[in-house]
This record gives structure tokens, sequence and C-alpha cells, in this order.
């Protein structure tokens, strides 16, 4: 078992780098819905909801303005997701013994080891990611409130945005690129600048790895056809994903908010800057009550919900096996 284990290692990381790419292109208008709603202060709300977010966010930007960030995201989730998965796989070999059941703390205990790997490629890339995302937000909010002027801040530097009122709201969207900024932080801050947020998301990824696998296998073994043969339907494995996804999105939703905040490099007019987690969890609770740390959580659910299920789809289905030539192997139904 310890041979096929280690031959079908790259077979997995491929595995895991298609059902990051499939999943994130089906439900990144969602993410990007979750990341302005999680950036909205109180009295300065642009959005009802997710479905107001995207109508509005189509109207100003067009449909393509759905996937702002979404070449970031797409370029660095195929790395995130073999990583995120494949060492999931690799730790609950390790730390079972000769093959035999996982009890549930080894089961959290590998989930942990896989977030712990997984924030090398998932913390520059969300932070990227919700730069891009917020643009629109930020150019929105310009054009509600005409008398107030944004200041950017970024690495050090700070500039004022001023804008032409006569112009198309098209126009306003700030046309900022991923390179453009990964030059700024690196220019700026150094490596250590793309990092900015990392307590953060170790506080989201690990608790969700934690919650996510061990549920999510428990879910999948429900759907073995039988003992003699323990394969699952794939209906199933979307469904297993599913659940443990929501129920993990939802779990670390307040996370979620602090990391969104506090990788946000642009401010809107009037917002908060943080000076760590801490910080902005203290202002969040003192301005804008407990409440605020659930915003955005149905937007995630539905982002995280489905992703993980068409993940582990595409993850079983064992794409990297067959291009490799080896034979599917599910860790899982070891």
């Amino acid at each position: 078992m310890a041979q096929q284990q280690q031959i079908s290692l790259p077979a997995k990381l491929i595995n895991g780098g298609v059902a990051g790419m499939v999943g994130v292109t089906c439900v990144f208008p969602i993410d990007l819905a979750k990341t302005r709603l999680q950036n909205q202060r109180s009295g300065q709300q642009l959005y009802k909801n997710m479905m107001d977010c995207l109508i509005k966010t189509v109207k100003s930007e067009g449909y393509f303005g759905m996937y702002r960030g979404a070449a970031v995201n797409l370029t660095l989730i195929t790395p995130e997701k073999a990583i995120k998965l494949a060492a999931n796989d690799f730790f609950r070999h390790r730390l079972s013994k000769d093959g035999g059941r996982l009890t549930v703390f080894r089961e959290m205990l590998a989930g942990c080891c896989a977030g712990m790997c997984q924030v090398i490629v998932t913390t520059p890339m969300e932070m990227l990611k919700i730069q891009m995302q917020d643009a629109g937000r930020l150019a929105a909010q310009q054009r509600v409130m005409p008398s107030v002027v944004t200041t950017l801040k970024m690495g050090g530097t700070s500039a004022v945005l001023s804008r032409a009122y006569n112009t198309s709201p098209a126009s306003q969207v700030m046309r900022v690129s991923a390179t453009q900024i990964t030059r700024e932080l690196l220019r700026t801050k150094g490596v250590t600048g793309l990092y900015r947020g990392l307590g953060a998301t170790l506080m989201r990824d690990i608790p969700f790895s934690v919650v996510y696998f061990p549920l999510f296998a428990h879910l999948h073994q429900l759907g073995q056809r039988s003992s003699e043969d323990p394969s699952v339907p794939f209906y199933w494995s979307f469904m297993s994903g599913c659940m443990a996804g929501c129920v993990a999105a939802v779990t670390v939703s307040p996370c979620d908010v602090v990391k969104t905040r506090l990788q946000s490099l642009k401010k809107g007019a009037n917002e908060e800057t943080y000076n760590g987690v801490v910080d902005c969890v203290r202002k969040i609770l003192k301005k804008e009550g407990p409440t605020a740390f659930l915003k955005g959580a149905s937007c995630r659910a539905l982002v995280i919900a489905p992703l993980f299920g068409i993940a582990q789809v595409v993850y079983f289905v064992g794409v990297g096996e067959f291009l490799l030539g080896y034979t599917p192997h599910n860790i899982y139904s070891a």
C-alpha cells in the first residue's frame, strides 16, 4: 500500500488541480459577492444581498465583471487544491496503522496538517483575489457618495483617487491587475507583503480542514455499495462534498470575515484600518456588532458547498491516474 500511495501522489496532485479549476469556474461569481458583502461597513451598504450584488455588478461592470480576479484565482487554485486534497490523503495514509481505519482524532489531525500546508499558496492567492473582487464595490461607493474622496493605502504609500463625474460607471472601476499589485507589494514590503493576513488565513483554513475532511470521509463512507465493493457513486461524492463544505464554511465564517478585512489593501471612504487579528475583531465588535462576523456567510456556504462537491467528484474520477496510467486509489475506502 505504501508503494501504491507513493506512485499515486503525482496523480492526486493532478486531480486536486483539475478539481480546483473546475470548481472555481462554476462558483466564482458567488465568491465575488461574498467578498463585497463582507467588506461592506454599517451605514455604507451598497448591496442588500447576494442577488442584489450580482445584478448591480453586471449592470455597472458587465457580465465579466463577476469574474474580476478569476485569472489569479484559477492560476493559483491548481496548486492550492492540489496541496490541500493530496496532503490530506498523504497524512491520512501516514497516520493510519497498517491501512486500518483512522480514529476521528487522527482524521482531524490529518485535516489540520493539510490546512497548514495549503496556506503557502492560499494566502497570496486570497489577498490578490480580494483586491480584484473589491474594486467594483469601491468604485460604486464613489458614485453613490460623490462628496467623499477615497484614499488608497498600499504598501506604505498613499495616493488620493480623484473621480471624473461625467464618465460612465464602467470607466470608474479601477483597472488594477494582479501583476501590478504583486510588484508594488514586493517593491515596498518584500515577499512578506504577499503574506499579509497569514495569521487570519491559518485561523480560517486549519479549523475548516479539521471539520471538513473527517465529516466528508464519514459521509462518503455511507455511500459505499457494500463491504465487498467499497466504491461510491459519483453523485454521492458530490453530495458529501457539498454537505461537509457547507457545514465547515459556516463554522469558520467569522474567521473569513476577519481575513477578508485584513487582506483588503484599498479602503473605501471612512472605512477602518486594522493592525492585526485582535485589533480587527475588537473594532468590528465595537463598530458593527457580533452579526458583522456572519456577513457573507450564506454566500460562502453557496461557494464552498458546490466547489468542494465538484472538486471531490473530479478528484475521485481519477483524471490524474488516467493520464499517468495508474489505477485510481482512494485512501478513504482503504
